[in-house]
């Protein structure tokens, strides 16, 4: 769990984000820095015996610089104010399959799956939902991850309004196949990261993932 004084630390960065308030304030960032670290081994030890795919990670392939990059960004504030963790079999640089945990105060949450993934990628990926659509199903209508996550998140931005091109409108897969990116998620009180049980918990859910990982993964390092 994180402490009480690094959710502290996060909102006063939120309020103070300059680079100036940042340098006197950076034994509090080491301290905050320690914790995070902490919380995402808590998290490594607890998931890798539950998914051996994770066993090679280390905490620096599940973790990200507090810089934000601004390069392309209206918002030139030059700090993350939100923890983020990333453990997935593939490095950050390979779009793979994975588990998120995102802590912030405008919204924490939970995740998985595959976000955004590249022309290649998504690709293979409608080409295993059509020859393989009932292990999909099977997934995704599995009791715990109905009760957990209930369905791929679906918004306009990651849903086609018409089925892609080379699938049939009555393709049993369809709703699947308009799919752009294919994650799920479920929100948190950010609160509850000071529980003592807070990374038992979220793995508990994140692990019901588990299958959906596979299968993504199982399709993206497919060869044609």
């Amino acid at each position: 769990m994180l402490s009480k004084n690094s959710l502290q630390f996060l909102d006063d960065l939120k309020t103070n984000n300059n680079r100036d308030w940042f340098l006197d304030n950076k034994k509090r960032y080491e301290v905050f820095k320690k914790d995070y670290q902490q919380l995402v081994t808590d998290f490594l030890d607890a998931m890798k015996p539950l998914d051996p795919s994770l066993e090679m990670l280390e905490v620096k392939n599940c973790t990200f610089r507090i810089n934000r990059d601004i390069r392309f960004s209206k918002d030139k504030s030059p700090y993350k104010d939100h923890v983020g963790i990333w453990i997935s079999s593939g490095s950050k640089g390979m779009n793979r399959s994975g588990y998120y945990i995102h802590i912030s105060r405008t919204g924490s949450f939970i995740a998985g799956g595959l976000y955004c993934p590249e022309a290649e990628d998504l690709k293979k990926m409608r080409k295993e939902i059509a020859f393989f659509h009932e292990d999909l199903e099977e997934i995704i209508n599995n009791k715990n991850f109905q009760k957990e996550f209930g369905d791929f998140d679906r918004n306009e931005k990651n849903l086609l309004k018409n089925p892609p091109r080379g699938y049939e409108k009555d393709h049993p897969a369809i709703e699947f196949l308009k799919l752009k990116s294919f994650e799920t998620s479920q929100k948190f009180n950010i609160e509850d990261v000071l529980q003592e049980d807070f990374v038992a918990k979220m793995t508990k859910k994140l692990i019901v993932l588990k299958p959906l990982n596979d299968f993504i993964n199982r399709a993206v390092t497919a060869e044609d």
